[in-house]
């Protein structure tokens, strides 16, 4: 598969998450297998461009392509603007948000709440494709606003219709948030009808589940959010498994110390100062999430206040896993107490 003028190697994309998706985290899932990460979402308000949270997201240096900014609003004109000036500063595909279920936003009418508006959702695609002609935009979306109003199909046939070069279908309904599990009938139906790539989204958490969806959906690419965090090597096991049918080895500790290590420091260098260690928390507490003693861990994470405690911090836990196993033993039951949800 191609997009965005780039041959991708394998189709696996990783979904914009609010929180978590900042830069040093779409590097690292990009280094480890994924072919391109969405960005956090960029609010459309011209307001807010100078504000620190949305410099931090329009940031992209040293960031490789192809840079995909994902920007959420309800007004044409303004989403058309947004997109113009991410395109002006580097961004090298444009995704509209129209799949967030959170409150705070769809309660200003926009992300999934788009989808009770058709006219509108046509009118919101067309401004923006029109206003960054030179670069491809997709859509990502739920499967509808509720289960009695799955009318994804109908928004992937405006979406096609108005220019959008690829729309990713996340298997839920907005009323459905992130509970129960995704179904891929509706992603399934879409896909048979569509002309443009369709990547599927929700529950993919493992190598086989990758193949599964991709086989029962004949989606192009999956797109992976909450199993990635604290996981971004998830990336390479499925680009594996679906190349070989073998499934890797856990990683080993040394690895996960490394790769905790390195996106600790690049989230300081990113944040700086104590937002870079309060941001830090949580990802270590989902790298940890499902290992004997990690609880211990985090507690004891959530007090320090300096990035050279946290970097001795992590050094003592990951040393002493080294000392019982060269792989991290995991368990189920600890990992599920640990369950977080992104927006």
């Amino acid at each position: 598969m191609e997009f965005a003028g780039v041959p991708l190697k394998n189709s696996l994309f990783v979904a914009p998450m609010a929180g978590v998706t900042d830069r040093p985290f779409r590097q690292l899932c990009r280094q480890l297998g994924a072919d391109i990460a969405v960005s956090e979402m960029v609010t459309s308000n011209a307001q807010l461009y100078a504000s620190n949270k949305t410099r931090r997201r329009t940031d992209h240096r040293g960031e490789t392509g192809p840079i995909s900014v994902q920007i959420a609003g309800a007004d044409p004109a303004m989403m058309a603007t947004a997109a113009r000036f991410n395109a002006d500063n580097g961004a090298q595909i444009i995704d509209i948000n129209m799949g967030c279920p959170a409150k705070k936003v769809c309660n200003v009418a926009a992300g999934s709440a788009l989808m009770r508006d058709e006219k509108l959702v046509a009118r919101i695609l067309e401004a923006v494709v029109s206003a960054v002609p030179e670069l491809p935009v997709s859509l990502k979306f739920r499967t509808g606003w509720d289960r009695e109003h799955r009318n994804a199909p109908t928004i992937a046939r405006i979406a096609e219709e108005s220019g959008i070069r690829l729309i990713a279908i996340h298997g839920r309904t907005r009323a459905d948030l992130y509970m129960g599990e995704a179904e891929y009938d509706t992603i399934a139906e879409v896909k048979s009808r569509a002309g443009i790539p369709v990547i599927a989204n929700g529950d993919i958490d493992s190598p086989r589940k990758a193949r599964f969806v991709l086989e029962y959906t004949g989606a192009d690419g999956v797109m992976i959010g909450r199993a990635a965090q604290g996981r971004p090597w998830i990336f390479r096991e499925i680009a594996h498994y679906l190349a070989t049918g073998e499934e890797l080895p856990p990683p080993e500790v040394a690895e996960v110390h490394a790769i905790c290590r390195r996106h600790l420091a690049e989230l300081h260098a990113f944040y700086g100062g104590i937002a870079g260690v309060r941001v830090a928390r949580k990802h270590l507490g989902w790298y940890t999430r499902g290992i004997a003693g990690s609880h211990a861990f985090r507690q004891h994470m959530n007090q320090l206040e300096t990035e050279a405690g946290q970097f001795e911090a992590l050094d003592e836990f990951f040393n002493h896993q080294a000392r019982l196993s060269p792989r991290l033993q995991y368990d189920p039951g600890l990992a599920a107490g640990m369950e977080v949800l992104a927006a």
